[in-house]
């Protein structure tokens, strides 16, 4: 209920009969409730008994409004709203005003043992839809934007749903340059460094007791884009990590293996491209090699999709801009040069 002041404020009004879900929306010492207080600095929130009382200017309170019914829907679905749930509700939507954030954040990919995976923005939500759509998605960001997990925990579902037989996850060894053979010790020791952020995903999804044995039925394989040269990968779901740091003949080389029944996603970062000299990156030229086939999906991640610490975000749009400037500087600087008289 809204009510218009006399001084111009508005005042709005949202009757919660469940005292629980009242408790679990203010947070501890009413931290949530002072959170949203911040982040609407237009607007005062009092709560009295079952009243939530929301008092300010025309646009600010209504966007708080939505704000908090949407944070109560949360609970209402058994998310633990904190900080950090606001904070990605709000973006959302700020950004994507049709959208519910309660449908983004309480969708389940897998659970185990009381926790879920989930699309935690409207960017990762999206990139998720496109794995359900497309045979071949492409997931590309910065570090932090979930990308490779969310991956991983779709091709557990599919698994657990029996819709592929198998998981092969693979990234290049970039740092050996894939002359594996040149480092010290067994196979299994020398491509663990390379392929250690697989695993430890694996285990936030899969019980850990159960992975040797589903490694060694072949149900679960992890290994370097080198072991996958020369194979037809049948009803599978594949995911090929830190693509940026493919050349475009290993990348076409990958894309070449998908067989029938089978899905592939291809993560990666072009920003953090370790390949050696001025080699390409297949991760880079890969979009306008593909531009126009059909059930190819190219999902683009970015800062807003950042789900670490809120630093990390701030972080990753600070060289954002800081690559724009240098980039926009290099142009004057050439646009310059053009303009000399020789």
């Amino acid at each position: 209920m809204t009510d218009r002041a006399e001084t111009g404020r508005i005042t709005s009004t949202i009757t919660v009969s469940d005292q629980q879900a009242l408790m679990a929306l203010l947070g501890r010492a009413d931290e949530n409730l002072r959170y949203i207080e911040r982040r609407h600095p237009g607007v005062d929130v009092h709560v009295r008994g079952d009243t939530i009382t929301l008092t300010g200017v025309n646009g600010e309170i209504h966007s708080a409004e939505r704000l908090v019914k949407e944070l109560l829907a949360l609970v209402e679905n058994g998310e633990n709203v904190d900080t950090d749930i606001i904070r990605r509700a709000e973006d959302m939507i700020e950004s994507a005003p049709q959208e519910r954030p309660v449908d983004v954040l309480t969708k389940n990919i897998v659970s185990r043992r009381g926790r879920n995976i989930r699309p935690k923005t409207l960017g990762q939500q999206r990139y998720v839809e496109a794995i359900d759509s497309h045979t071949i998605v492409f997931g590309i960001g910065p570090a932090g934007t979930g990308k490779t997990y969310l991956a991983m925990a779709k091709a557990v579902q599919a698994l657990q749903a029996k819709e592929v037989t198998r998981i092969i996850l693979t990234r290049p060894a970039v740092e050996a340059g894939e002359k594996l053979g040149f480092l010290p010790g067994t196979l299994g020791e020398k491509i663990d460094p390379y392929l250690r952020p697989l695993y430890d995903a694996l285990h936030d999804m899969i019980d850990p007791a159960s992975i040797p044995k589903l490694m060694e039925a072949g149900t679960i394989e992890v290994a370097p884009l080198a072991y996958m040269r020369g194979r037809t990968l049948n009803d599978a779901f594949i995911i090929l990590d830190e693509a940026q740091n493919t050349t475009p003949e290993q990348m076409k080389m990958f894309l070449t293996r998908l067989g029938f029944g089978s899905k592939i996603v291809v993560t990666g970062d072009i920003t953090q491209i370790d390949l050696p000299g001025n080699a390409t990156s297949g991760l880079r030229v890969v979009r306008h090699i593909l531009d126009g086939v059909e059930d190819v999906h190219f999902t683009m991640l970015n800062a807003n999709d950042v789900v670490r610490h809120q630093l990390v975000s701030d972080i990753v749009n600070a060289y954002e801009k800081w690559d724009a400037k240098k980039g926009d500087q290099g142009k004057r600087h050439r646009g310059n040069s053009g303009n000399r008289d020789h």
